[in-house]
């Protein structure tokens, strides 16, 4: 898991590859650890010439809706994981509304709620 803490008048787009950089290492196969994943899910907010290249640069396939084409792209049911993790996300008040000043410390909020999630989504699997 991996986030990017930005402003809130910020486009997502502009964190699209930043985020890519900060996707840490899985581990558990024998030989060198993936760095990346295979795929890119995303809406039609991301569909860009420029930011297809550079993930195809970086060995990813990009599986970005279209821009110019018409609804039912049928990426919803995987944007649906998303929202989910926002709203999970939303439901620790702290993070709803930001109320700290300096952005380490909701840095670090947003790095406990996640490992909150990652916990309750385990011991509820077992």
């Amino acid at each position: 898991m991996a986030w990017v803490l930005t402003g809130g008048n910020r486009n997502d787009i502009t964190q699209l590859l930043p985020l890519l950089d900060r996707v840490p290492a899985v581990a558990g196969r024998p030989g060198r650890p993936r760095r990346r994943p295979d795929r890119l899910l995303g809406d039609r907010g991301y569909c860009s010439n420029a930011h297809r290249q550079a993930l195809r640069e970086r060995r990813i396939t990009p599986l970005l809706a279209n821009r110019y084409q018409g609804n039912g792209s049928g990426l919803g049911r995987y944007r649906r994981v998303v929202e989910r993790t926002f709203s999970w996300l939303h439901q620790m008040k702290r993070l709803l509304v930001r109320y700290e000043r300096r952005a380490e410390i909701h840095e670090a909020f947003l790095a406990l709620g996640c490992c909150l999630i990652c916990y309750r989504r385990l011991t509820h699997s077992l």
